[in-house]
C-alpha cells in the first residue's frame, strides 16, 4: 500500500496489518510515485522466490 506523506513523500507500506502493534510495516519512503511502485514490485517479486 502506498500512501502520500504531507512532505510530498510516498511510503510504501506492508499490506498485512502486524497483529503485535496494529500498524503496517513500513517498506521504505520515496520522492516519487514511480520509485514506490518499481520498490513494490521488487518486495512482491522477492516474496515470491524460492531458494
Amino acid at each position: 500500500m502506498i500512501r502520500k506523506l504531507r512532505e510530498g513523500l510516498y511510503r510504501l507500506y506492508s499490506r498485512k496489518v502486524n497483529s503485535k502493534t496494529g500498524k503496517r510495516r513500513n517498506l521504505g519512503t520515496f520522492e516519487t510515485l514511480a520509485a514506490a511502485k518499481k520498490h513494490e514490485r521488487e518486495v512482491q517479486y522477492f516474496k515470491r522466490l524460492k531458494f
